[in-house]
């Protein structure tokens, strides 16, 4: 009985930093286990040794660890999301001559779960896998905007136009939520713009984001608007195949 008692534990320190969004010491899951410190720090250092906690760099403070990664990684190649939404992004390539992607939400950024290249000579050359920042992506901002996930704890900058203020950033994502898709507008790197709207599955919540990135020289603002309306209505499209019965591009996330 102890022992299933210590997996329980551990199961609930992985749901306590997960749920945080954050990293969490020792003492703060002591506390929140209501167990004293030491019986903590063994079970932190177990799930430290299989891989599934890591500690913060310059810290003693943990977070989830890559074998969790993988496990996701595993998990998402079989989602359906990912091969249902394969179809769209061709269909995007297609109409856009840009490149087309979908990314979920995983450990505290986007993760590009899928890619599809254009074969355009000049283009945004990207990676399956890739993990990408929440605040100055267009896949990121629209997973905050329009999903349930937790707000980033450092706004790092990568470009003149990255958006490094909370304020404003938040302020940001009401507009997003207003004209129903993201805009990354040379905010990860220079020269690139990048558009994503939600995918809603049949709870009508947002499980994932699709959309395209190429170079502003291309992105003019009036191919942008029009990249945007295409962008919106593939994510419409994928998530009535999921089960959404509601509205077209929904504006707020739907809790």
């Amino acid at each position: 009985m102890k022992g299933v008692q210590s997996l329980a534990r551990g199961l609930h320190i992985l749901d306590l930093i997960a749920n945080h969004g954050r990293s969490l010491s020792v003492t703060e899951l002591a506390h929140a286990l209501q167990i004293d410190k030491s019986s903590a720090s063994r079970l932190v250092r177990t799930l430290a040794d299989h891989g599934y906690l890591q500690i913060e760099p310059g810290t003693r403070r943990y977070t989830l660890g890559r074998r969790l990664y993988h496990i996701g990684w595993q998990m998402l190649n079989l989602m359906p999301i990912r091969h249902k939404a394969r179809p769209y992004l061709c269909r995007l390539v297609q109409e856009t001559g840009e490149c087309a992607h979908t990314a979920v939400f995983a450990e505290g950024k986007a993760l590009v779960i899928d890619d599809v290249e254009t074969e355009t000579t000049l283009r945004v050359v990207s990676g399956t896998g890739r993990m990408i920042p929440l605040h100055c992506t267009a896949v990121g901002k629209g997973l905050l905007a329009f999903a349930e996930v937790p707000f980033p704890q450092e706004l790092k900058v990568f470009t003149p136009h990255t958006i490094t203020s909370v304020e404003q950033l938040e302020a940001h994502l009401v507009e997003t939520r207003a004209r129903g898709y993201a805009l990354d507008d040379e905010e990860f790197d220079e020269g690139i713009r990048c558009i994503a709207a939600p995918v809603y599955n049949y709870m009508g919540i947002a499980i994932a984001v699709i959309g395209i990135s190429g170079p502003k020289m291309r992105l003019l603002d009036h191919r942008l608007e029009q990249g945007a309306a295409l962008v919106m209505r593939a994510a419409y499209a994928l998530s009535l195949e999921l089960g959404y019965v509601g509205e077209a591009a929904p504006h707020e996330p739907i809790r």
